[in-house]
C-alpha cells in the first residue's frame, strides 16, 4: 500500500480550537502543495506572529475528505473537508 502524503500547516490558535471543538470541519487553502482526498494533516498552531505553540492539535492527524475549487474560490485556492484520525 503506497503512503499517503502529509501535509503539515500552520493554524492560527483560535482556528485550531474550533477544529478540536467540531466546529470547524474544513479549511480553505492556497493549493500549492496538490491537496487530495486521501492526504493527511498534521496542523502546527500557532500564535499571531507565526510562532509555534504548544497546542494539542499538534498532536492529531487529520484526513481529507473531500477537496472542491472553483466555486468562488479565488483562482489556485480550494476547501477541503477534514476528518480527525488520532
Amino acid at each position: 500500500m503506497a503512503k499517503r502524503p502529509t501535509h503539515k500547516l500552520k493554524i492560527k490558535e483560535d482556528f485550531a480550537n474550533a477544529i478540536l471543538a467540531c466546529e470547524k470541519r474544513f479549511e480553505i487553502r492556497k493549493n500549492d502543495r496538490g491537496f487530495q482526498r486521501g492526504d493527511l494533516v498534521e496542523f502546527i498552531a500557532v500564535d499571531e506572529n507565526g510562532c509555534e505553540l504548544q497546542h494539542i492539535i499538534n498532536n492529531y492527524l487529520f484526513e481529507i475528505t473531500y477537496v472542491m475549487n472553483g466555486y468562488g474560490l479565488k483562482n489556485g485556492y480550494v476547501v477541503f473537508g477534514i476528518e480527525n484520525v488520532f
